[in-house]
């Protein structure tokens, strides 16, 4: 792999990407080989999971490095059909430092039951502070819901389409699909993923006690 610019930063990725997604795996937010994981390498370069990878075994060697545009770096290896969707956050978002996508239970249902609206809006939980520039439960956060496609082309167009009219929050749900969180770094990028979780399990029950 061709990656002399930085070596280092690409071994300490990995070990960070591997790490979580065994996390996320003992979890249950990866079913069968869905799910992928991405961090910055440079302005120009990602580390990412390779495609058709058990995320709960991966190792350093099932990482691979991809530039802005998706296109493999010095490898032959395959990297996921939704490299593109990683791309756009980068591109957009200068600043963030990894990009987490699940498909656990409970985001995969509230993709569905909001999708009709569009969004799902989270406000008055304490919790809200655990996403970076939130510093009061008195505060309201819009996750977009976006309509699912095979063709990433046309999901990057709808989404950068609502990111002309407005920026996204630290991430957003895709209708049966689940959810997509980034951050500055991993830690804060899982921090993130850990609070929506949380969150859209406290309106998943609630919206079943108002029934």
């Amino acid at each position: 792999m061709n990656v002399s610019t930085v070596p280092s930063e690409f071994e300490a990725c990995a070990h960070a990407i591997v790490e979580a997604a065994r996390d996320f795996a003992t979890r249950g937010w990866t079913p069968a080989t869905s799910s992928n994981f991405s961090m910055r390498l440079s302005p120009e370069l990602l580390a990412i999971t390779s495609s058709g990878h058990d995320k709960g075994k991966l190792t350093p060697a099932d990482i691979m490095v991809v530039d802005l545009e998706g296109r493999a770096v010095g490898t032959s290896a395959r990297p996921s059909a939704e490299t593109l969707l990683h791309c756009q956050i980068y591109q957009h978002y200068p600043d963030m430092g990894a990009v987490l996508h699940t498909h656990s239970l409970v985001q995969t249902l509230a993709s569905r039951i909001w999708a009709a609206d569009g969004q799902i809006t989270l406000g008055g939980y304490e919790l809200l502070k655990a996403f970076a520039g939130y510093e009061t439960h008195d505060a309201s956060m819009r996750v977009p819901v976006f309509a699912n496609s095979q063709d990433m082309a046309e999901l990057c167009a709808h989404i950068d389409m609502y990111l002309q009219r407005e920026p996204i929050s630290h991430g957003y749900l895709i209708d049966g699909h689940g959810i997509y969180a980034w951050g500055k770094s991993m830690a804060d990028a899982r921090r993130h993923l850990d609070a929506f979780e949380f969150l859209l399990s406290c309106e998943l029950e609630m919206r079943k006690l108002h029934r």
